[in-house]
């Protein structure tokens, strides 16, 4: 099963974020087989974190949800929230086969919220930009809730716009980078 798990950095912990990196990187490495994509989200600027997203390969809820609770900056206090969700590879691979490779342009995490009628259940067509792309689901694997993207686009707008706007309830915009150790 594959869910998608979003924590959101609480405001002031950026030190708390700093001094517990390599705890968060070797609690990581523990899912190097599982983890389809990973990275920080930024600010405006591009310069502070304020979240963190992985999309992971899992058993089941449960490990799900240890997954993203016992993680580290969880744990101390780091993050504000967490969104986790089940969620689908439409595109059957992980960001590290992205052709576009972990550099170069400009990259988001798209997350929009819906309910009802299931959207944007195809990929969009953009090759050489989609990085990660699939349906968010409840737990019981087949509720539509959203989708959730990381792509390359120009901008914030252009990337929006991979989503049908009136689909949805909010569309979330997130400066994103490639994670992980280099």
């Amino acid at each position: 099963m594959e869910f998608l798990c979003y924590h959101r950095d609480r405001t002031g912990s950026l030190a708390l974020r700093d001094e517990l990196l390599e705890a968060h990187w070797a609690y990581m490495d523990d899912y190097a087989k599982e983890l389809i994509a990973r990275g920080p989200t930024l600010s405006d600027d591009g310069g502070t974190p304020t979240g963190s997203v992985h999309i992971v390969d899992l058993p089941d809820v449960a490990a799900a949800r240890a997954f993203a609770f016992d993680e580290p900056n969880y744990q101390a206090g780091v993050y504000r929230d967490v969104l986790l969700r089940r969620w689908q590879n439409l595109l059957g691979r992980t960001m590290w086969d992205f052709p576009g490779g972990r550099t170069g342009g400009d990259r988001y995490l798209i997350i929009g919220l819906g309910a009802g009628e299931p959207a944007d259940t195809t990929p969009p067509s953009l090759p050489d930009d989609l990085i990660a792309y699939g349906p968010l689901l409840a737990d019981d694997g087949s509720t539509w809730l959203g989708t959730a993207a990381l792509l390359r686009a120009p901008d914030p707008d252009a990337a929006r716009a991979i989503l049908t706007p009136d689909r949805y309830a909010t569309v979330e915009v997130h400066n994103w980078k490639f994670g992980g150790r280099s």
